[in-house]
Order: structure tokens, then C-alpha cells, then sequence
């Protein structure tokens, strides 16, 4: 049974910490894929991206070079108004109906996911892999996931392998202390380091992040 990672996010832009975090991911379960998926319209995010989709998605699809077991999808680029998680987990039940699907997001993510759209349904409908990240702890678990968490831990532990969702794992590897935010702010100073080189001249062609 194929195993598939999603990997959603802005990626504005995609930097050597969503490499590391990615390749943690498809090294620690095993998976066969991670599809990197950008955003188009994230309507949970407080802050307008500073790049078109399009960009992002360019983007995207130079930082996928590094590593032959990632892709990239344009599904939520593409749809028109906001992109819910659940309505994207469905494409690719679709797509895999035959694969084991998993979810990753940051521990920061997780405490807001009781206010995602149809959170309950996405639950069930893939397993997720959570990154620690920013020193958050289980103590700051939203009370609508403290019986869930505890369940989804145990059942990837003890359920047989199979298709079904609603299982969680906590990744061993913790993201990078690289910030999105900070490449914006700091890119027009220089310091270019922390994106591959595909995605640096991208932006230096593109003018991106400008002062």
C-alpha cells in the first residue's frame, strides 16, 4: 500500500526549513510521496501573501527539485474562492483511494484546527503527522482535541496498516528556525541563505520582497 504525505502551506516563499521538516516527514513514515500543495486563497491566515499564487507556485516547483520524492499540486491554486483543507484531503482520496494519506502541519497549526472549516470531518478523513514547533505543548491543547489526541496517538500504534484515517504521530525531527516572515523582511539586506538557489533567483528575477 502506497503511502502519500500532503503537505500544505503559503510557502511565501518555500525555504530550507520546509526541506528539512519534508524530508523528516517522508523519512520517519515511510511515505513513497510528499506533495507539496500551496495555497491559493488561505482564508485562515491573518496577512495577505505578498505573492501572487502563481509565484508561489513557481516557487514551489523549484524547491521540489532537491529531493525526487516530492511533487507539487496546483489543486488549491487553481480552485476559485477560499481552499478548505477538507475539500482538498477529498481530491486526493480520490486521486489515492487506494493509499494510506497523511496531513502535515506544525504544532502551532494543530491548536487552531478546531477552527477550520468541517475540522471534525478532516479528523477523520486523513492521519496527521505534527511537527513540534515554537516550544508549544500539549497544555496548550484546545479542549475539542484533548480526547481526540490522546485516541489518534494510541490507534497509530496498535490499528493494522490500512486506509483509514484519524490516526496522529509526532514527528522526531522539529522544524528549522527559518521564518517565511523573516526572508521577506530581510531579503532586500542580502541574506538569501536559507532558500535554495533555485527559489533565490526566482525571486531576484521576479523582484520579489522587495523594500
Amino acid at each position: 500500500m502506497k503511502r502519500i504525505g500532503l503537505f500544505g502551506g503559503t510557502f511565501d516563499p518555500p525555504h530550507n526549513g520546509h526541506i528539512h521538516i519534508a524530508q523528516a516527514f517522508a523519512d520517519e513514515l515511510k511515505l513513497d510521496s510528499v506533495i507539496f500543495i500551496p495555497a491559493g486563497d488561505p482564508y485562515h491566515k491573518q496577512v495577505a501573501t505578498r505573492t501572487t499564487a502563481a509565484q508561489r507556485l513557481a516557487m514551489v516547483e523549484r524547491t521540489i527539485a532537491v529531493d525526487e520524492r516530492f511533487s507539487v499540486s496546483d489543486c488549491d491554486v487553481v480552485r476559485n474562492g477560499p481552499t478548505y483543507t477538507i475539500d482538498t484531503v477529498s481530491l486526493f482520496r480520490q486521486v489515492f483511494a487506494q493509499a494510506q494519506l497523511w496531513w502535515l502541519l506544525g504544532m502551532d497549526s494543530l491548536l487552531q484546527l478546531p477552527g477550520w472549516h468541517r475540522y471534525q470531518a478532516l479528523l477523520q478523513s486523513i492521519n496527521l503527522a505534527i511537527a513540534q514547533r515554537g516550544g508549544l505543548g500539549l497544555a496548550a491543547l484546545p479542549v475539542a482535541l484533548q480526547q481526540w489526541l490522546p485516541d489518534a496517538l494510541a490507534k497509530n500504534l496498535t490499528t493494522p496498516d490500512g486506509i483509514d484515517g484519524g490516526r496522529a504521530v509526532f514527528l522526531q525531527a522539529s522544524f528549522l528556525p527559518v521564518s517565511s516572515t523573516d526572508i521577506r523582511e530581510q531579503w532586500s539586506m542580502g541574506n538569501h541563505d536559507d532558500v535554495p538557489a533555485g527559489v533565490a533567483e526566482y525571486i531576484d528575477r521576479e523582484h520579489l520582497y522587495q523594500a
